[in-house]
């Protein structure tokens, strides 16, 4: 089997931290702020040493540093691995201000506010980050949620498989940046219009069915599905390891929820399939 390396990175206070903690538990050997001008010297040591702990490593780098991470481990007989973590500026300017840190572009002087140093380094990111292997947006995650993600995502016994994300979301809400593919159901019948079924979600029958059920959607699923297919196929033939297709109507609640089950179902026995309703809330009905 080959030694498998995780690239960690991504926006300052996305949750690299975190993201890192969860994979130290797991059994990476994880380091933080290697220098760039002895990484020669890392990849030698875990490509060729025979100590186990290399088995599995995980790098934390910043912006600046990681095009020189990537390039350094690209020729590399290895298994490697990109998570890059992301979140809204105004989520990350939210962390920052509760948290009272500062950003590591303030400290070198690059910077001279806040907005500005989330605004550079995510123009640092820009040609980069469709590198990654897997990208995970924290803007509504919580910290147990980012642990079940990078758990499922980098398990040992995980192989370089092809697994696929359906995340239903609300446009009312924000998009999803950690998005693939977006798919926009808004132009389908909704539910909500129907007084008797407004409290419901595409979770349950009496919505799915409702949304599946018209013509509009019938029609929409096939042609989709041609896509994705497609899609799918040439994305696993280029060796990409994850990807993530968000489904967006409204609020969240209905339409995009039932695209997000039957996707999920249709597709769970062919790829390793995760799906999760972002922005579905908890309904209490009779």
């Amino acid at each position: 089997m080959k030694k498998r390396v995780v690239l960690v990175s991504g926006m300052s206070g996305a949750g690299k931290s975190n993201a890192t903690s969860v994979l130290e538990d797991m059994g990476y050997h994880c380091i933080e702020n290697f220098p760039v001008q002895l990484l020669s010297a890392l990849v030698d040591v875990i490509e060729h040493s025979t100590d186990t702990r290399y088995n599995f490593t995980a790098l934390s780098t910043s912006a600046k540093d990681f095009p020189e991470f990537l390039h350094a481990f690209s020729g590399c007989d290895m298994d490697v691995r990109v998570l890059f973590l992301d979140a809204s500026n105004e989520e990350l300017l939210h962390r920052y201000k509760l948290t009272r840190r500062n950003h590591p572009l303030l400290n070198g002087n690059v910077c001279n506010t806040l907005d500005e140093a989330i605004e550079e380094e995510r123009k640092m990111f820009q040609s980069v980050k469709d590198k990654a292997t897997c990208m995970i947006d924290t803007t509504f995650l919580k910290p147990a949620e980012l642990k079940s993600k990078v758990q499922d995502y980098f398990s040992l016994s995980s192989k370089p498989v092809f697994t696929i994300s359906f995340i239903s979301f609300g446009y009312k809400h924000g998009v999803p940046m950690d998005a693939d593919c977006m798919l926009d159901v808004r132009f389908l019948p909704n539910p909500f219009w129907n007084p008797a079924l407004r409290p419901y979600s595409g979770d349950d029958a009496c919505i799915y069915n409702y949304v599946m059920d018209k013509p509009e959607t019938k029609e929409f699923c096939e042609k989709m599905i041609a896509f994705l297919d497609y899609a799918f196929e040439k994305y696993v033939h280029e060796g990409k390891n994850h990807f993530t297709v968000a489904i967006g109507c409204t609020g969240g609640q209905h339409r995009s929820v039932s695209i997000t089950n039957y996707l999920y179902n249709y597709y769970k026995d062919k790829y390793r399939c995760f799906k999760e309703h972002r922005d579905k809330q908890e309904v209490y009905h009779d």
